[in-house]
């Protein structure tokens, strides 16, 4: 596997497989703005490759990914920073005409959860905890209900993004979240056997599927990411997402006021 940056890994295992992988394990490879920045042009460039025809996404060291880099958002602009480079990631991921595939090990939380709900499959290693805690954060995981709604039911989407629970890999199954689960270690090898599957499928009939699935959508999805950037930056502009996020830096339980009205 050749670097291709110092936060993105990518390699070709195979014809027609790329497999980018998030170098950032020394924070459980937490979203900072240049992750995803990164990670975003090897996806682009990786679509606009047309001997690519599978996308494999994983992370370096114990976890796929821990979600936003939240030292980063909490930085002066950094909150919108971090939301539109998100926006603009699982954009690219969910209009690749190529497969995307995410091998998902350890954790996936949040931002990083979404990112696997981004993909068109999801495999995990029997390890995979996954969560999207936002609302204990004072939060609203805005832009990931929006991949969400797409694939689970809606009791489903309020079971993750209402109690923000974190959840084994049995239950992401049995939600829908994923589509298998490997042997501990197997994952990276199950997901290369999905790619190839999808290899068997024509190119062109792939990318129009894709395409039909987004159109018969209520709505697009690149609108539903722009309703959603409404709700988050309000929700991140609050008192109770300072409250929250200071409570999370400080391993303390949030002390919450009554609602408005």
């Amino acid at each position: 596997m050749s670097e291709s940056s110092s936060l993105v890994l990518t390699g070709r295992p195979e014809p027609g497989v790329v497999v980018l992988t998030l170098n950032r394990p020394e924070k459980r490879n937490a979203l900072s703005v240049a992750l995803i920045v990164a990670l975003r042009g090897e996806v682009d460039a990786a679509s606009s490759d047309t001997s690519c025809r599978a996308i494999v996404l994983r992370g370096e060291g114990p976890a796929f990914c821990a979600g936003l880099d939240l030292a980063e958002a909490a930085q002066a602009d950094g909150h919108e920073r971090s939301a539109l480079a998100l926006r603009g990631l699982y954009e690219s991921v969910c209009a690749s005409p190529a497969i995307t595939i995410a091998a998902a090990h350890g954790a996936a939380m949040g931002g990083g959860a979404g990112l696997v709900a981004a993909c068109d499959f999801a495999v995990a290693d029997e390890s995979l905890r996954l969560a999207y805690p936002e609302v204990k954060r004072g939060l609203v995981a805005a832009l990931v209900t929006c991949l969400l709604r797409r694939q689970v039911s809606d009791r489903a989407v309020r079971e993750l993004v209402l109690l923000g629970e974190t959840i084994e890999a049995g239950r992401a199954l049995e939600l829908g979240l994923i589509n298998r689960i490997a042997p501990a270690g197997k994952v990276d090898e199950s997901a290369l056997g999905l790619a190839r599957q999808a290899l068997r499928g024509a190119p062109g009939a792939i990318g129009r599927t894709k395409r039909l699935l987004d159109e018969l959508a209520s709505r697009p999805l690149a609108e539903d990411l722009e309703r959603a950037m409404k709700y988050h930056l309000e929700a991140r502009q609050s008192a109770e997402a300072a409250e929250g996020l200071a409570a999370f830096r400080d391993k303390r339980a949030p002390k919450w006021v009554n609602r408005d009205g």
